[in-house]
């Protein structure tokens, strides 16, 4: 039997005893039961450190696309060194409602608490995106979640945080990333709450976060689990973390980074202060704020981000007024506002391209929240309005095919060939090859027998299914 493999039928409760299910240390077990009685399971994961003779601190990542394997396998690396146990739902998801989602968490966890050795009192959320937006709102309604490790997401819900009940939030978010501003205003929230809070960057954009970022979220909660009580201090890990971090600034402000140098500085502060004496560091932290490099610079980016709100105000309000005119003469402006952010892009200022990439970002999110939330209407679908959203996603990501075909069904269920010819067009220019799944297209069975239609596939994919005859 491999020598990481343990097999705790004799050790754990009558739960893992009943589905007769050995766990593996390092590695993910897949499909555990919540209970007999519902068709809801969970994963988990054990670093190979793992034995029952003593308790575990709990990290519970969620995901909200049936990816919980792949979520959980984000972290697993970061668990494994810094020693976190591992659980993640297979049922949350977005289809369904906020409280049908706690419910689903609410037993899942109770499901992990029973099945392992746990430390309640270290028990974290976590998750990506809209997951992270849920896993921050868990702590307001389960009890004893100490921390949320959220990737490239606020808060899901500021209204409801309450100072009485306090949790420790970990924000990891790339400079490029739609949400970056949205993350500095959680902040200045949390503060005022006085959430204990932590706000990791790195460069890049809506993506997960590397392993060595999670790690240090995971660090961040190891360390601050010391500062209460919860865990009995290392100073050999605490200070080994601290040198690394130092290191990172030092390195960051000779790079002539002096804004994440600064950023660096301060986050340590919060993390080590409660721990260790810091008069050298806050000395060093005031020196970098003195320099001219770092008062130009934060100047500089504080007026790019000023623009970028605007920006999105404008964006918001048009889009709105947009979609209830079906206001088709106005994807001229659009277009425009692509075109102007691919300058930004080239410009030599790192805030502007940085900028670029978050707007682009921010306006493809907000096109995509606006496209769920009208094709989610219980009542009628408004046709007509998704037809104008997928038009308008062709020139803000013109190169995802998925909403050309939507505009040719919906054109060619109306039996508006025009469009959906012209759209077919431009589909094929952009380079699409799948012809099988062109010629299965919902609502185009009339279309798709047309010597216009078959033309085109012939021009771009060399052969039509159906012979062109023209009288």
């Amino acid at each position: 039997m491999n020598k990481n493999a343990i097999l705790f039928l004799f050790l754990l409760p009558s739960m893992l005893l009943a589905q007769n299910i050995s766990l593996i240390k390092g590695a993910i077990t897949e499909n555990m039961v919540v209970n007999d009685s519902l068709q809801e399971t969970f994963s988990v994961y054990l670093p190979t450190t793992f034995d029952t003779t003593q308790t575990w601190p709990i990290v519970f990542v969620f995901d909200m696309e049936g990816k919980g394997k792949q979520a959980l396998s984000m972290f697993k690396d970061a668990a494994e060194q810094e020693g976190y146990v591992l659980a993640t739902s297979n049922n949350t998801n977005d289809t369904i409602s906020l409280s049908r989602n706690i419910l689903i968490a609410n037993r899942f966890l109770n499901a992990a608490y029973d099945l392992l050795p746990l430390q309640k009192e270290r028990a974290y959320t976590a998750g990506f995106s809209n997951a992270a937006r849920f896993a921050s709102i868990i702590p307001n309604f389960i009890k004893g979640i100490k921390g949320v490790v959220s990737c490239g997401a606020a808060v899901g819900n500021m209204e409801i945080l309450s100072s009485k009940n306090p949790f420790y939030f970990v924000g990891i978010v790339g400079r490029e990333d739609y949400n970056f501003i949205d993350m500095l205003e959680t902040r200045k929230v949390l503060d005022r709450l006085k959430f204990p809070n932590q706000l990791l960057l790195f460069d890049g954009g809506h993506k997960w976060p590397s392993t060595d970022m999670i790690t240090n979220a995971l660090r961040i909660l190891t360390l601050s689990a010391m500062t209460k009580g919860k865990t009995p201090k290392d100073e050999q890990m605490m200070t080994a973390s601290y040198k690394l971090s130092l290191i990172a600034a030092n390195t960051l402000f000779s790079d002539e980074k002096p804004l994440l140098a600064e950023h660096e500085l301060s986050e340590m502060i919060r993390i080590y202060n409660p721990l260790m004496e810091l008069d050298s560091l806050k000395s060093i932290l005031k020196q970098v704020r003195k320099t001219s490099s770092f008062r130009t610079k934060r100047r500089n980016q504080n007026s790019v981000l000023l623009k970028e709100n605007f920006t999105k105000e404008d964006y918001v309000y048009f889009l709105e007024e947009d979609v209830m005119t079906y206001n088709y003469n106005n994807l001229g402006w659009w277009i425009y506002q692509m075109d102007e952010l691919d300058k930004l892009g080239k410009s030599a200022s790192l805030y502007n391209k940085q900028m670029s990439h978050r707007l682009r970002g921010y306006v493809n999110a907000l096109i995509e929240d606006t496209i769920d939330m009208i094709a989610s209407d219980d009542k009628v679908i408004d046709v007509e309005a998704l037809t104008f959203l997928y038009m308008l996603k062709t020139a803000t990501e013109p190169q995802n095919f998925v909403y050309y075909l939507n505009i040719i069904s919906n054109s060619a269920e109306v039996e508006d060939y025009g469009t959906a010819l012209f759209y077919l067009e431009e589909l094929l220019k952009k380079g699409y090859k799948n012809k099988t799944e062109l010629y299965a297209l919902e609502h185009t069975a009339l279309f798709r027998i047309t010597p216009e239609f078959n033309t085109l596939v012939e021009k771009y994919l060399n052969s039509a299914r159906y012979d062109i005859m023209v009288d």
